[in-house]
């Protein structure tokens, strides 16, 4: 985890952390749905649409983004030789595979649920169109975000704060694998590092710290959205996050 060393600046008092949003764009990490494998693990998928169906029947409106590195990483292809674009679009292939089968443990729940991918794939999903995700969020149903941004180079980070700001999201809720927070250090290899309830966008780009994605950071400061960065495991961190609770650390403007 990458570090910080000064106090942050405190949250606004008219947007406190523990306000429930209305709306809120989820990332999840393929490296969770694969449990730690190349693959998908059905146990954790049904685990995490088990939390998205609890904070859907609370009235909260979900959107998901779904990463693909249990599948593909388009960055450690093309250290290995690969072309990068192509490398890209098969790390976007492998997020809509996770999109499907969180979709189906969604559906099991009795939850609603659609999928919009960035890449046309008519037989298994709908076009991205973000109005359409914004209705579909209104009826009461969970949208699931695939194929990245549909072209090369984009994290799926940077795409989680683009997709937040065109369906109005209130919150970006990133869930991190290995780490539940920022920390003053990495608390993998430094005992003494303190977890920071509040920083803000600006210092983590002033200092080029890698929580996420700094184009994601940067989309996230200029538009004065929130992001809240917690850790994925659990099994009820995504209802805390969403119920508003103390979790995690919240980036803010």
């Amino acid at each position: 985890m990458t570090m910080v060393t000064e106090q942050s600046a405190t949250v606004d008092d008219q947007n406190p952390p523990t306000s429930r949003p209305r709306r809120v764009v989820l990332k999840l990490s393929g490296e969770v749905f694969g449990g730690g494998a190349v693959g998908v693990d059905p146990d954790v998928v049904q685990a995490l649409a088990r939390q998205i169906a609890t904070v859907n029947r609370r009235g909260i409106q979900v959107a998901v983004v779904v990463g693909g590195g249990n599948f593909f990483r388009g960055a450690e292809l093309q250290k290995r030789g690969m072309d990068r674009n192509r490398a890209d679009y098969m790390g976007m292939l492998g997020t809509v595979m996770n999109c499907l089968a969180l979709q189906d443990f969604l559906e099991k729940e009795g939850i609603e649920t659609r999928v919009q991918t960035a890449i046309t794939m008519a037989q298994v999903a709908e076009p991205y169109i973000p109005l359409r995700a914004i209705r579909h969020l209104e009826k009461g149903r969970v949208v699931i975000f695939g194929a990245g941004a549909g072209m090369p180079y984009f994290s799926t980070d940077t795409v989680t704060a683009q997709r937040a700001l065109e369906i109005h999201a209130d919150m970006v809720l990133m869930s991190k694998n290995g780490v539940d927070g920022v920390y003053t250090a990495d608390p993998r290899v430094d005992p003494e590092a303190r977890k920071l309830e509040n920083i803000t966008f600006q210092e983590i780009l002033q200092r080029g710290l890698r929580v996420a994605d700094q184009a994601a950071f940067s989309l996230c400061e200029e538009n004065k959205l929130p992001m809240l960065v917690f850790g994925a495991d659990g099994d009820d961190t995504i209802v805390r996050a969403c119920a508003g609770e103390k979790i995690g650390t919240l980036i803010t403007a």
